[in-house]
């Protein structure tokens, strides 16, 4: 059995700035991929980036230059580093594990807000 806990989201300003945080605990013995997921209301969840066991990273193209992601391989743990936030930022986020199995695990999602 596998838990993810998120935290860090919450309401920001345009521009500003948030860290959302993700820990795994439970059965893990390999990991593949971990990473952040995203959906606001009326739209399909969709990838907003993700950090491969090697150590490479896929970005949605609306994020890169702005989001990074980061892991803490002793911890089980991936931080998704959110700047120069925008209103189309606005969602609830996901993290993910991908541990090798038949399925991936998720976390509880927390919201993120970008308004004024």
């Amino acid at each position: 059995q596998v838990q993810l806990v998120e935290s860090g989201g919450g309401l920001v300003q345009p521009g500003g700035s948030l860290r959302l945080s993700c820990a795994a605990s439970g059965s893990i013995f390999s990991i593949y991929a971990m990473g952040w997921y995203r959906q606001a209301p009326g739209k399909q969840r969709e990838l907003v980036a993700r950090v491969f066991s090697g150590g490479s990273t896929n970005y949605a193209d609306s994020v890169k230059g702005r989001f990074t992601i980061s892991r803490d391989n002793a911890k089980n743990t991936v931080y998704l580093q959110m700047n120069s936030l925008k209103p189309e930022d606005t969602a609830v986020y996901y993290c993910y594990f991908d541990l090798y199995g038949p399925r991936d695990y998720w976390g509880q999602g927390t919201q993120v807000t970008v308004s004024s």
